[in-house]
Protein backbone atom coordinates (compact mmCIF):
# COMPACT_ATOMS: atom_id res chain seq x y z
CA UNK A 1 0.00 0.00 0.00
CA UNK A 2 1.32 4.11 -0.61
CA UNK A 3 1.68 5.95 2.19
CA UNK A 4 -0.12 9.16 1.91
CA UNK A 5 1.35 12.16 3.59
CA UNK A 6 -0.98 15.01 5.12
CA UNK A 7 0.36 18.15 5.48
CA UNK A 8 -0.75 19.77 9.10
CA UNK A 9 0.53 22.95 8.26
CA UNK A 10 -1.24 23.55 4.93
CA UNK A 11 -4.13 21.97 5.81
CA UNK A 12 -4.56 24.54 9.20
CA UNK A 13 -3.17 27.74 6.74
CA UNK A 14 -5.87 26.63 3.98
CA UNK A 15 -8.85 26.43 6.85
CA UNK A 16 -7.26 30.03 8.23
CA UNK A 17 -7.60 31.04 4.22
CA UNK A 18 -10.94 30.00 3.91
CA UNK A 19 -12.27 31.18 7.61
CA UNK A 20 -10.35 34.49 6.62
CA UNK A 21 -12.73 34.63 2.90
CA UNK A 22 -16.10 33.60 4.72
CA UNK A 23 -15.14 36.06 7.65
CA UNK A 24 -15.20 39.20 4.84
CA UNK A 25 -18.84 38.60 3.95
CA UNK A 26 -19.45 39.09 7.55
CA UNK A 27 -19.99 42.34 9.88
CA UNK A 28 -16.83 44.17 10.34
CA UNK A 29 -18.24 47.00 12.04
CA UNK A 30 -21.53 47.67 12.09
CA UNK A 31 -23.88 46.72 9.72
CA UNK A 32 -20.95 46.70 6.99
CA UNK A 33 -19.00 43.91 5.84
CA UNK A 34 -15.75 43.40 4.95
CA UNK A 35 -16.43 43.65 1.44
CA UNK A 36 -18.33 46.67 2.31
CA UNK A 37 -15.50 48.12 4.97
CA UNK A 38 -12.65 48.21 3.05
CA UNK A 39 -11.22 49.60 -0.76
CA UNK A 40 -8.93 47.32 -1.65
CA UNK A 41 -8.14 45.38 1.18
CA UNK A 42 -10.70 42.88 0.73
CA UNK A 43 -9.75 41.62 -2.49
CA UNK A 44 -6.22 41.58 -1.13
CA UNK A 45 -7.24 39.49 1.72
CA UNK A 46 -9.33 36.93 -0.68
CA UNK A 47 -6.23 36.22 -2.90
CA UNK A 48 -4.64 35.23 0.12
CA UNK A 49 -6.97 33.43 1.50
CA UNK A 50 -6.83 31.57 -1.96
CA UNK A 51 -3.52 31.24 -1.92
CA UNK A 52 -3.34 29.16 1.55
CA UNK A 53 -5.99 26.83 -0.74
CA UNK A 54 -3.57 26.53 -3.89
CA UNK A 55 -0.79 25.96 -1.41
CA UNK A 56 -2.47 22.66 -0.05
CA UNK A 57 -3.56 21.57 -3.44
CA UNK A 58 -0.11 21.64 -4.11
CA UNK A 59 1.40 20.32 -0.84
CA UNK A 60 -1.17 17.65 -1.40
CA UNK A 61 -0.23 16.82 -5.48
CA UNK A 62 -2.79 17.94 -7.08
CA UNK A 63 -1.63 21.18 -8.24
CA UNK A 64 1.78 21.51 -10.11
CA UNK A 65 3.25 25.11 -9.90
CA UNK A 66 6.49 25.45 -7.98
CA UNK A 67 6.01 27.83 -4.90
CA UNK A 68 9.22 29.83 -4.02
CA UNK A 69 10.48 28.76 -0.44
CA UNK A 70 8.77 31.02 2.07
CA UNK A 71 5.61 32.12 -0.03
CA UNK A 72 3.13 30.57 2.82
CA UNK A 73 5.20 32.09 5.51
CA UNK A 74 4.79 35.96 3.74
CA UNK A 75 1.39 35.06 3.19
CA UNK A 76 0.32 34.51 6.66
CA UNK A 77 2.41 37.39 7.95
CA UNK A 78 0.86 39.82 5.07
CA UNK A 79 -2.98 38.77 6.54
CA UNK A 80 -2.10 38.95 10.02
CA UNK A 81 -0.62 42.41 9.53
CA UNK A 82 -3.16 43.70 7.33
CA UNK A 83 -6.63 42.37 9.34
CA UNK A 84 -4.53 43.72 12.80
CA UNK A 85 -4.35 47.16 11.04
CA UNK A 86 -7.91 47.31 10.34
CA UNK A 87 -8.66 46.80 13.90
CA UNK A 88 -6.59 48.90 15.54
CA UNK A 89 -7.17 51.60 12.82
CA UNK A 90 -10.39 51.33 11.26
CA UNK A 91 -11.15 51.90 7.77
CA UNK A 92 -13.51 55.35 7.78
CA UNK A 93 -16.69 53.51 7.74
CA UNK A 94 -15.67 51.61 10.61
CA UNK A 95 -15.15 55.08 12.44
CA UNK A 96 -17.31 55.07 15.52
CA UNK A 97 -18.03 51.92 15.18
CA UNK A 98 -17.36 48.58 17.23
CA UNK A 99 -15.23 45.40 15.70
CA UNK A 100 -18.15 42.73 14.75
CA UNK A 101 -18.08 38.85 14.52
CA UNK A 102 -16.51 38.87 10.78
CA UNK A 103 -13.71 41.23 11.77
CA UNK A 104 -13.23 38.98 14.81
CA UNK A 105 -13.19 35.82 12.74
CA UNK A 106 -11.10 37.49 10.18
CA UNK A 107 -8.04 37.99 13.02
CA UNK A 108 -8.63 34.23 14.04
CA UNK A 109 -8.08 32.98 9.85
CA UNK A 110 -4.85 35.33 9.32
CA UNK A 111 -3.72 33.79 12.97
CA UNK A 112 -4.24 29.78 11.41
CA UNK A 113 -2.79 31.10 8.12
CA UNK A 114 0.36 32.23 9.73
CA UNK A 115 0.57 29.38 12.31
CA UNK A 116 -0.32 27.08 9.66
CA UNK A 117 2.91 28.73 7.40
CA UNK A 118 4.87 27.86 10.41
CA UNK A 119 3.94 24.42 10.74
CA UNK A 120 4.75 23.96 7.17
CA UNK A 121 8.53 25.70 7.89
CA UNK A 122 8.78 23.01 10.18
CA UNK A 123 7.98 20.32 7.85
CA UNK A 124 5.28 18.90 10.10
CA UNK A 125 3.00 16.12 8.52
CA UNK A 126 0.71 13.16 9.49
CA UNK A 127 1.47 9.55 7.64
CA UNK A 128 -1.46 7.86 6.64
CA UNK A 129 -1.28 4.13 5.74
CA UNK A 130 -4.68 2.69 4.99
CA UNK A 131 -5.28 -0.67 6.13
CA UNK A 132 -7.50 -4.17 4.82
CA UNK A 133 -9.88 -6.18 6.68
CA UNK A 134 -8.85 -9.76 6.57
CA UNK A 135 -11.39 -10.50 4.01
CA UNK A 136 -10.26 -7.75 1.31
CA UNK A 137 -6.84 -9.93 0.80
CA UNK A 138 -8.03 -11.13 -2.69
CA UNK A 139 -8.91 -7.65 -4.11
CA UNK A 140 -5.51 -6.40 -3.76
CA UNK A 141 -2.66 -8.00 -5.83
CA UNK A 142 0.04 -6.53 -3.82
CA UNK A 143 -0.55 -8.66 -0.73
CA UNK A 144 1.48 -11.74 0.17
CA UNK A 145 -0.76 -15.04 -0.71
CA UNK A 146 -2.03 -16.62 2.32
CA UNK A 147 -0.48 -19.64 3.67
CA UNK A 148 -2.45 -22.79 3.12
CA UNK A 149 -3.78 -24.18 6.29
CA UNK A 150 -2.44 -27.94 7.06
CA UNK A 151 -4.22 -30.83 5.82
CA UNK A 152 -6.02 -31.54 9.16
CA UNK A 153 -7.26 -28.54 9.65
CA UNK A 154 -8.57 -27.75 6.41
CA UNK A 155 -12.56 -29.41 6.15
CA UNK A 156 -12.21 -29.66 2.32
CA UNK A 157 -9.39 -32.43 2.65
CA UNK A 158 -10.41 -36.19 3.57
CA UNK A 159 -8.61 -38.52 5.19
CA UNK A 160 -9.66 -41.39 3.43
CA UNK A 161 -10.10 -41.19 -0.74
CA UNK A 162 -13.77 -41.21 -2.31
CA UNK A 163 -15.71 -44.31 -2.79
CA UNK A 164 -16.83 -45.09 -6.59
Amino acid sequence: MRETRVPIGAVVAAIGGLLLIVSLSLDWFGRFSGFNSFEFLDLLLVALGLATLAALAIALGLLYTPLPPGTSLAVGILALVVVASQLINHPPIGIERDPETGAWLGLAGAALMLAGAILSTARIAIAVEPRHRAGDDAADPAAPPRPAPPASEDPTVRSEPPRP
